[in-house]
């Protein structure tokens, strides 16, 4: 049965009282506010560990008290705690940084940037650690632009369909589109700035790195009125889609150019995980039904090949036998994918699970040997992700189970105590003898602390259920925005969905608010309710096999983008007008 487009409301719609009585050690309850000023504290001490020690580079070495880069020398770790600094409520350090950004990031140098990077920790095993190049950059500057009105930026005129981080942003998203060029739309996994795709890349791309740019490359094409950024998105899920197995699942690595499988393990951790969460996430950003389709087939398939007692394993995409029965830390953000579809108790069964291992070791081994409930060789080590802690904060919005709070006390004590260091936060080589390795990645201070802080902060204005927003003049007309419902990106990136719709040039967009509008004021004059007509459309076609070339694959996903649809009015508890207005991004014409 077609599960609802619109479920997923644990992210749209606050809908529980949240609850704050969790248990801790002894009986006593941690207290939210305590434990928000904790996690404040943790972020400051990491992030002036970073400027003091380790800025322009791109991240701390927090045991040598130095820096180095990773990712193409782009000061990273300020990018990704840019949207952060804002949630924690520090607008004078937020505009301060928007400046340092402004005036020394440079996209035109001669480097190899990772559009997707493999990370290869054994000669037997390739895991893929899939923060992108997009996500950290792209993801990081789109939120940032869509976010500065709010921290008090003097955004120019034009804004948010113009401005600085939006240009920066476009201008590193077009430094990728050179990878999306071959013969199935299929990116390569590096790109080099200057010059493209080198000779003799690689065409062997994990999947997560093909499937995981719907979210940013939409909102681009959205802001920025070219539709290219998501074309190419487009074309490359709509590939991954079709190459599936007869039994529904896809697996870790496939050649670009040929459309062949290379490594068909398949599970939802490593090279693939994100993949799956772009489906979900894309489809609530762009309610895009076919989107939702496709994720909901392959859940069936997940649920039917690799879950076991609530365990994921990872199995023989074509096959269905099991080929790794480990749980991957990386695999932690599941239960928070799943309570966005609704799907709140089984996402709370599996999340049990992982906590389980949290509270045997203090953090998340990477991989984990379900039979034998231990860590597996050379996975030893926590580099202090966030998979399980977001999962904590989604699932906790959505039902107010005080166990959720539980992992936030315990991330929070478990990282300091062991963590913590004079330079900020080293990464755990091995969680069982907690040794430290000289390395603070920068999406601790993108996504850990963020979803901490936010588990613990049920009046953020990250949690709004559009009882509150901002109206603002654009070139086409007055748009709302920070209404709340706010999309996450793979980093954590917050992008505003109402902004998507604030720089349409369609006439339905127009044509839209007009009817809204009338709606509002019959309400008004009547007192009664009007349904609203659905404008339907056929859905969006997967464009041709993986012979055509890839300007041919733009050009046709181009043409065959769904036509704009009228949206159902999301069914939260007693919403006003302003509300439904602010979830669904309307722009208002000039003359309205």
């Amino acid at each position: 049965m077609p599960f609802p487009l619109l479920v997923p409301l644990g992210l749209l719609c606050a809908l529980l009282p949240l609850h704050h009585g969790a248990p801790g050690p002894g009986g006593t309850a941690p207290d939210p506010a305590h434990y928000r000023e904790r996690v404040k504290a943790m972020f400051y001490h990491a992030y002036d560990s970073y400027l003091e020690n380790a800025f322009p580079y791109d991240e701390l070495r927090p045991l040598t008290c130095d820096g180095h880069d990773t990712w193409g020398s782009f000061s990273l770790t300020l990018i990704d705690a840019l949207d952060t600094l804002l949630i924690l409520g520090n607008v004078s350090e937020f505009q301060r940084v928007v400046e340092v950004l402004q005036d020394n990031v440079d996209f035109d140098i001669d480097v190899n940037a990772s559009v997707f990077e493999t990370n290869i920790r054994d000669p037997n095993f390739m895991e893929v650690i899939f923060y992108q190049t997009l996500h950290f950059v792209v993801g990081g500057l789109l939120s940032a632009h869509l976010l500065s009105k709010k921290a008090g930026v003097e955004v120019e005129a034009g804004w948010p369909c113009s401005g600085p981080l939006l240009r920066m942003a476009e201008e590193a998203a077009r430094k990728l589109l050179p990878a999306f060029q071959t013969p199935t739309g299929m990116p390569y996994g590096t790109v080099n700035l200057l010059h493209g795709v080198n000779p003799g890349e690689t065409p062997v791309t994990c999947t997560a790195g093909i499937g995981t740019f719907i979210v940013e490359f939409a909102t681009l094409s959205s802001l920025t009125g070219d539709p290219v950024f998501e074309d190419v998105a487009r074309v490359a899920l709509m590939r991954l889609w079709e190459s599936r197995s007869d039994i529904g699942l896809v697996g870790n690595h496939i050649d670009v150019l040929t459309g062949k499988w290379v490594a068909q393990d398949s599970g939802i951790g490593a090279g693939v995980d994100s993949y799956f969460e772009y489906l979900v996430k894309g489809a609530i950003l762009l309610q895009d039904k076919k989107l939702m389709a496709m994720f909901l087939e392959y859940n069936k398939a997940i649920r039917n090949y690799t879950r076991f007692d609530d365990w994921y394993l990872w199995v023989q995409m074509y096959k269905g036998t099991v080929s790794m029965p480990v749980f991957q830390s990386l695999e932690a953000y599941w239960p928070g994918l799943q309570s966005l579809i609704g799907d709140i108790d089984n996402a709370m069964r599996t999340f049990l699970n992982y906590y389980t291992v949290w509270k045997q070791f203090g953090g998340l081994p990477e991989f984990y040997n379900i039979p034998q409930g231990y860590t597996v060789e050379k996975r030893e080590g926590y580099p202090l992700r966030p998979e399980l802690i977001e999962s904590a904060m989604y699932l906790y919005r959505a039902t107010g189970d005080p166990t959720l709070l539980e992992l936030g006390r315990d991330a929070v004590e478990s990282i300091e105590k062991i963590s913590k260091v004079e330079c900020g936060f080293a990464t755990i080589k091995d969680l069982r003898d907690h040794k430290l390795d000289n390395r603070m990645e920068s999406f601790f201070l993108a996504e850990t602390v963020k979803y901490l802080y936010l588990l613990f902060d049920p009046t953020n204005f990250i949690h709004n259920n559009g009882s509150t927003f901002d109206a603002v003049i654009t070139p086409y007309g007055e748009c709302i925005l920070g209404a709340g419902g706010y999309i996450f990106n793979t980093e954590a990136h917050p992008i505003d969905p109402a902004a998507l719709h604030c720089c349409q040039r369609l006439k339905e967009e127009q044509w839209e608010v007009e009817d809204l509008m009338r709606e509002f004021y019959s309400l008004k004059r009547n007192r009664s309710r009007f349904q609203k007509k659905t404008m339907s459309s056929g859905p969006w076609q997967p464009p041709a096999g993986p012979g055509t070339s890839s300007s041919e694959n733009q050009d046709e996903a181009r043409e065959k983008r769904p036509t704009k649809q009228k949206i159902p009015l999301l069914s939260c508890p007693s919403q006003p007008f302003t509300s439904k207005l602010a979830l669904l991004g309307q722009v208002f014409l000039d003359s309205s």
